[in-house]
């Protein structure tokens, strides 16, 4: 937990040559506009105005670089699928986030966030076969599962279990709450072995 506690904000970018130098580990976040990824994030850390929260879908616009120590980072991606942006800001983060999955050397995994109620719609699905083309490993988090009876989760949980299998690269998923903290030890465990964590 400790080691994520000392997360701080380094720099936005709206452009990858801007970011730090390609080294060290990075763990990326990603996920659907208003799938929860700043409140996952915030979790993640307990740091808690670490990343904005938002009620406005869509806010992250750029690349949000936080540090945990010298080598390890964590990278906050644009969000994606907000109706309501105007198609040429779309265009430009999906450049964005595809020119940093495809050549950022550091990268060891990506977070994908997504609403258990909404699991993996036709964008997360396009950001999945990006990543199998790269061989990225990706760990899902089925976010705001403190909005499901149990029975609904375990329904999920089997649907979403038969679809990762066509996925070639490592596609991992767990329940998670950054409401209630549901899933934070499992996540650590497997941020502690991307990051190489002792």
């Amino acid at each position: 937990m400790s080691n994520y506690q000392k997360a701080s904000f380094l720099l936005s970018v709206a452009d990858v040559k801007q970011l730090p130098p390609d080294e060290g580990i990075e763990v990326a976040i990603v996920g659907r506009s208003n799938a929860g990824k700043s409140s996952t994030l915030n979790r993640m850390t307990q740091v808690k105005q670490l990343a904005r929260v938002s009620k406005t879908p869509g806010r992250t616009q750029l690349i949000n670089i936080f540090v945990l120590d010298e080598a390890r980072r964590i990278a906050d991606l644009p969000g994606y699928g907000y109706a309501r942006a105007p198609l040429a800001a779309k265009q430009r983060w999906q450049k964005l986030v595809d020119t940093y999955l495809e050549h950022r050397e550091c990268l060891r995994g990506l977070l994908l966030v997504m609403d258990i109620r909404h699991p993996l719609q036709p964008l997360d699905k396009q950001l999945l076969a990006f990543c199998e083309i790269y061989d990225l490993p990706v760990h899902v988090l089925l976010n705001k599962a403190d909005k499901l009876s149990n029975l609904a989760i375990s329904k999920t949980v089997k649907e979403v279990k038969a679809a990762l299998t066509v996925y070639r690269n490592s596609v991992t998923f767990q329940i998670f709450s950054a409401a209630k903290g549901t899933g934070l030890k499992e996540l650590h465990s497997l941020l502690n072995g991307w990051y190489e964590f002792k």
